[in-house]
């Protein structure tokens, strides 16, 4: 009989299956370090698609996106956001549009490079971050004394003050804050 016809139990050379199973690595052996992990995770909320930017002095820069319909280019230039031109940057000649409506201005993926004027920066910060969550700490407070002592139906008392309760609420920064851009 011929040498190739034969049966073997090498088949050609390969061993047998009980051998391969004790060198294959478990599943749980490719899954990444707490430490990989970490930083995987640390870096999926970091804008690492996006190009790190220099500073403009006088200037806050940011990436708009072209493609939200409801916080639109249009709706941002409105309130004194001011697009990038490629030569406002060094090194960034790369990121220039080509062709369509943003011509020379900096882009990457569907997000545009912005600029605004840095007073209008903390105007928008010292409201959002500031004079909002006072107001809504002032509307939280109102909302707390007039359900203090009340009762329901079978008179329990609606609310009730566990520790410090809401004490911090109305403490207030001195000074106002002031946002880096």
């Amino acid at each position: 009989m011929e040498s190739r016809l034969k049966k073997s139990l090498s088949a050609g050379g390969r061993d047998d299956r009980v051998s391969e199973d004790t060198s294959r690595k478990a599943p749980e052996e490719k899954f990444a370090s707490v430490q990989e992990r970490r930083k995987m995770w640390s870096e999926e909320w970091t804008q690492s698609a996006l190009p790190k930017l220099p500073s403009i002095d006088g200037w806050h820069l940011c990436w708009l996106s072209t493609t939200n319909s409801y916080d639109s280019i249009d709706k941002r230039m409105r309130l004194g956001y001011v697009p990038v031109k490629s030569d406002e940057i060094p090194g960034f000649d790369d990121y220039r549009v080509k062709s369509g409506e943003h011509i020379g201005h900096i882009s990457c993926n569907e997000m545009l490079l912005f600029k605004l004027p840095m007073d209008i920066y903390q105007e928008v910060m010292t409201y959002k971050h500031h004079d909002q969550p006072r107001e809504e700490a002032e509307k939280i407070k109102v909302q707390i004394e007039s359900l203090q002592g009340q009762r329901d139906n079978s008179g329990r008392q609606l609310m009730q003050v566990e520790g410090e309760g809401f004490g911090s609420i109305e403490q207030h920064p001195n000074k106002m804050p002031v946002f880096s851009g």
